[in-house]
């Protein structure tokens, strides 16, 4: 019991097994279709590049792991959700795109300036909408939600402005590889390994998760004990503009385009549930961020079995928000207080029943 005990208490307990649940339920659907059990696991080569159902996770779940990064960092900073993200995508996607193609051009196959101009100028338009939203909520103490609505409402629409309501077509080889093919491996993944391997670096190198933690706790003791709170919040606001940039660089890619209305719909739902799902509280304070990464991948694996199930793409959401439901109640202070209530009393009635 105590092992049980001490496994079921682990951070990574809860996204690893939700993992294993929705493999189950891919395992099961596979064995009532007649097809190989573990079909699921099966990746092959075709055409020179990886396939399988895994790769596909992996590769269409990228977008929300880059988000999960920085939503990790600002939910364990602020105790607020960043839910500009998926706006701030399309925007960076526009912008980019926007300076790709020349300003009033639908269409091209050849680039008006560097490939790398254009998707830097997309990264630091996204980076300045996070210290936008940073500045709100670090410097004038705006309620995060309150704050990043601002760039929900508006940046989607400020990228449909660039685009002269628009979607931009980019058909050049070099930019369509950013979502495309590296070698036989999908770039996306290649790009999301990047930027998680950095910032996992960083925060075990530095003490910079130690104080984003400790601002999450206690932003006033923080800030007694010498850190200071503000800059802080400011800095995880900017990081979560810039993964929301390359998400959405990488999106438009994909489709060689930038579709702003489409390009990051909904996703700042699916980077907060990923942080929920890591097993890290939306209140602040301590995070784990390998628990906000696998919480991404469970969301697409969800989203793909969901889809393998033959459940459409408008009804989808509504299984979201059912396991959203289920991990906010597991989190919630007077669950947990009930349920040690009553581990405790089931401890009392055997110690009694043995005496």
């Amino acid at each position: 019991m105590s092992k049980i005990k001490k496994i079921t208490g682990m951070r990574l307990f809860l996204p690893i097994f939700c993992m294993i649940l929705v493999m189950a339920v891919n395992i099961l659907y596979d064995v009532a279709s007649g097809n190989f059990a573990l079909n699921f696991f099966t990746i092959s080569v075709r055409n020179g590049v990886l396939y399988g159902r895994l790769i596909d996770i992996l590769n269409r779940g990228s977008e929300i792991a880059i988000l999960a990064i920085g939503m990790t960092l600002v939910v364990s900073a602020s105790a607020g959700t960043d839910i500009s993200v998926g706006s701030v995508m399309s925007l960076a996607a526009s912008f980019c795109c926007m300076l790709l193609a020349g300003y009033g051009v639908s269409s091209t196959n050849d680039l008006a300036v560097p490939l790398l101009v254009g998707v830097l100028g997309g990264v630091l338009l996204a980076c300045v909408c996070g210290a936008f939203n940073g500045f709100l909520v670090a410097y004038l103490n705006v309620q995060p939600m309150v704050a990043t609505l601002i760039l929900y409402s508006a940046a989607r629409a400020i990228g449909l402005l660039l685009c002269n309501n628009l979607i931009v077509y980019v058909r050049e080889d070099s930019f369509k590889m950013i979502g495309g093919y590296l070698g036989f491996i999908p770039t996306p993944i290649v790009i999301a390994a990047v930027c998680i391997l950095i910032v996992a670096v960083i925060l075990k190198k530095t003490a910079l998760g130690l104080y984003i933690q400790s601002v999450g706790i206690n932003k006033k003791a923080s800030r007694i004990a010498g850190l200071n709170s503000s800059r802080i919040i400011f800095l995880c606001y900017v990081v979560c503009g810039l993964v929301a940039g390359i998400a959405g660089i990488v999106a438009s890619s994909r489709i060689s385009s930038a579709d702003s209305n489409n390009i990051g719909l909904n996703y700042e739902l699916d980077a907060i549930l990923s942080v929920a799902l890591g097993g890290n509280s939306l209140g602040g304070g301590k995070f784990n961020l390998a628990g906000s990464i696998i919480g991404a991948y469970t969301i697409q694996a969800i989203t793909t079995t969901l889809y393998a199930l033959g459940v459409s793409s408008d009804v989808a959401p509504v299984y979201k928000a059912i396991i959203v439901i289920i991990i906010v109640t597991i989190q919630a202070p007077p669950f947990k207080a009930y349920m040690k209530k009553r581990s405790a009393k089931k401890a009392l009635a055997k110690g009694g029943a043995a005496a």
